[in-house]
């Protein structure tokens, strides 16, 4: 099939395609990593130009040089040769390319392991006592105890309409958590659990079981105290 056939049967199909199918669409839906190359290019370009579609473009960029590896390689000059391809779509492509040169060239740092409820401690005491309301941090942790992430689930007094094991755990999935560890504050610095913090985690224990995503511990915090309620026997 000749260029001129394949550029056409391109432009056809981004006009015809349903609007749920196309790159940005489906690229929101399913994420990048569903996107083709040529795809993930035609959302860097945004427009196409001299009536080619946008697709059209991306895929002339990459046969020109033959995949990314050369296209990566390409200097300014190179890129605006190609017919469509102006100074601002060149810069558009070459600045996601250094993007992702100096994130591969990114060391990762070694992850907080938790082995204890000091641990926690030791983490959250000064960046939550002083807090004049209750905040709600949920760590999210791989199978050797080492800090995936974590998140603020909620700020102030704590309840079960506030901490919902729906949101909590959505996250958990979504970070293919092991297991989860919550922290919050008492403002008035004293960490003895309240009756509903005793509510909230066990019914977040029961969810957590149901889900294969184990809550480890839920720490109080309060003025150079703490308290654990796994320790306790409170769940």
């Amino acid at each position: 099939m000749s260029w001129l056939k394949v550029e056409e049967s391109i432009r056809v199909l981004v006009r015809d395609v349903p609007a749920e199918e196309r790159p940005r669409e489906r690229m929101i839906r399913d994420g990048a990593s569903s996107l083709s190359n040529v795809e993930l290019l035609a959302i860097l370009l945004r427009t196409g130009s001299n009536g080619q579609s946008v697709l059209g473009l991306a895929e002339q960029l990459l046969s020109r040089f033959g995949g990314l590896r050369s296209l990566m390689e390409a200097d300014f000059h190179e890129i605006i040769d190609i017919p469509g391809m102006g100074p601002a779509k060149a810069l558009q492509i070459q600045a996601a390319i250094e993007i992702g040169k100096r994130i591969a060239r990114l060391s990762r740092e070694p992850l907080t392991v938790i082995r204890s409820p000091q641990d926690v401690a030791d983490l959250f005491m000064d960046r939550l006592r002083f807090e004049k309301k209750e905040h709600f941090v949920v760590i999210h942790l791989d199978t050797k105890n080492q800090i995936i992430a974590e998140e603020v689930a909620s700020i102030g007094s704590l309840d079960s309409s506030i901490v919902h094991p729906r949101e909590i755990f959505k996250t958990a999935l979504k970070k293919s958590s092991a297991s989860i560890i919550c922290v919050h504050n008492h403002p008035s610095g004293d960490p003895t659990p309240s009756r509903e913090d005793i509510l909230v985690t066990k019914r977040l224990a029961e969810v957590g079981q149901i889900m294969g995503i184990e809550m480890l511990d839920h720490i109080v915090i309060g003025e150079q105290r703490f308290v654990s309620l796994k320790e306790q026997g409170l769940f």
